[in-house]
């Protein structure tokens, strides 16, 4: 996670939703600083019109004051990998803070580096779920031959009509805060898209309110638009890991869970 900025939403149910399940889960900032979430989504009015639900709101005060959360590891720590984990969640959020794991190199080479075992056909069993800005943050990821590593997969994010629509609906109060890289930057999907061999066969789209997910058939790998898509999109990457289990692909216990 950033040190600020994603979305309590697309943060907190999941982390709920893991935790029922009976993961172990870890979170990771840049330098292992206790993260907070968007308080224009947790407090006054932008919460009231725009925000979480009272029920993330309950599950935030929980999480806040959780050892997970408040004693994040740092990914630019020597001795920080991915590779101890069976599935590797990325949250989203649209307030500019979050372009600290966007953009981060750090971030970019980890992520490079775990996907490919996400690879069904290599038995690695590893699992990656990602929603909203945080399917843009793993679209940034490269591997060796200078491509993304959802060049070959089907995804989903968080739709431009959506974006920009918010966008403009607010900005007269709100100036470019739903534009994470400001204003007239391109949207969220035009960036994924940009990234995939096959942009019209890989990229799936959904404008319902309605949670919709997408399942990649050949990595385990899940996607979700917006916070109503949270839900889901956690039972979904449950579902992929006691698969993995199952499957015989591990031979470790689901141990733990990085945000």
């Amino acid at each position: 996670m950033a040190d600020y900025g994603h979305d309590p939403t697309e943060t907190v149910v999941p982390y709920a939703v893991f935790k029922s399940a009976g993961f172990s889960i870890s979170f990771a900032t840049e330098t292992g600083k206790t993260p907070e979430c968007d308080k224009k989504m947790l407090t006054g009015w932008t919460q009231k019109l725009l925000g979480a639900n009272q029920r993330t709101l309950s599950l935030y005060n929980s999480l806040s004051s959780s050892a997970e959360f408040t004693q994040p590891l740092a990914w630019t720590s020597p001795d920080f990998s991915l590779d101890a984990y069976q599935l590797v969640f990325l949250p989203g959020g649209h307030e500019k803070g979050v372009r600290q794991v966007i953009d981060s190199i750090s971030v970019h080479q980890q992520l490079a580096a775990y996907f490919p075992q996400t690879r069904k056909s290599c038995g690695g069993g590893k699992a990656v779920a990602a929603i909203c800005h945080g399917v843009l943050g793993l679209s940034e990821a490269k591997g060796l031959d200078g491509r993304s590593v959802l060049y070959d997969v089907r995804t989903t994010a968080l739709p431009g009509a959506m974006e920009q629509g918010i966008f403009w609906i607010t900005r007269g109060v709100l100036g470019d805060y739903y534009k994470t890289y400001g204003a007239g930057s391109e949207s969220v999907e035009a960036a994924v898209r940009k990234r995939l061999r096959d942009p019209k066969k890989q990229y799936k789209n959904s404008l319902s309110a309605s949670p919709f997910i997408v399942t990649d058939e050949t990595y385990n790998y899940v996607s979700g638009r917006f916070p109503p898509d949270a839900q889901l999109l956690a039972e979904r990457a449950i579902e992929l890991v006691k698969g993995n289990l199952k499957q015989g692909r591990m031979r470790a216990p689901i141990s733990n869970l990085p945000f």
